[in-house]
């Protein structure tokens, strides 16, 4: 869905207004991504979803996944793997990833699957083997990174899950990943608001205004998660 073609020109995208006055946040400055907003990260081509900016480019493909009309995580598509993006609330003096791990693990054992924890580029992750109905069983990488009062979790699939080569490319999305957790009230895993990013909103509304509404007219590509 979105992607940046070989050859384009690079053009950095505009720092946002919170990122231009917003003060440092608690602790030691970070050295590489996922970035928070207040962050100065090195500025790169994204897409804007609202509470996550990724990076565009030509090795791989974004696709948006949507729960009913909601949109809940990204997509990275890559080198026959993938990878799934999605951003919570945490709380402010702690983060999440260290009891997601035991709730991860428990969740693959009751799948019959086998699961073990490994130190990965954003420190300690599950390397998970869940049986499949049909076909041999899946190889799932769990990444989980505290932020100041958010969370990030990314989960690898395909070959990119064993083999590190094929892995490069989707690692490099998550260092590039910047998350805006915003300053509105928000429960512990409460899902960060995202958002169709702004050229796609006024492509959609100036669609709507020329032709009308259409039911039958095939809409934005998108991936579905139930």
């Amino acid at each position: 869905m979105f992607r940046r073609r070989r050859g384009a020109a690079e053009t950095p995208s505009e720092p946002t207004p919170g990122q231009q006055t917003a003060t440092a946040p608690e602790g030691p400055a970070r050295e590489s991504g996922p970035w928070d907003a207040a962050d100065s990260y090195p500025q790169a081509d994204r897409v804007d979803l609202g509470g996550l900016h990724l990076p565009i480019g030509p090795d791989f493909e974004v696709q948006l996944q949507v729960a009913g009309d909601q949109i809940v995580g990204a997509l990275v598509l890559a080198h026959e793997s993938a990878l799934q993006l999605h951003a919570y609330a945490a709380p402010k003096r702690s983060g999440l990833w260290d009891d997601l791990r035991v709730e991860l693990s428990r969740d693959v054992e009751s799948a019959k699957g086998t699961v073990e924890e490994a130190e990965g580029p954003f420190g300690t992750e599950l390397h998970a083997v869940v049986p499949q109905q049909n076909g041999p069983a899946a190889s799932i990488r769990y990444i989980g990174v505290d932020g100041p009062r958010w969370f990030l979790r990314a989960v690898i699939t395909g070959r990119a899950a064993v083999d590190p080569a094929a892995a490069a490319v989707l690692e490099g999305v998550v260092r590039e990943v910047v998350v805006v957790r915003g300053d509105d009230p928000m429960a512990p895993r409460e899902g960060i608001p995202l958002q169709l990013p702004p050229e796609a909103r006024q492509a959609l509304e100036e669609q709507s205004e020329d032709k009308g509404y259409d039911p039958y007219e095939r809409g934005p590509e998108i991936t579905e998660t139930r």
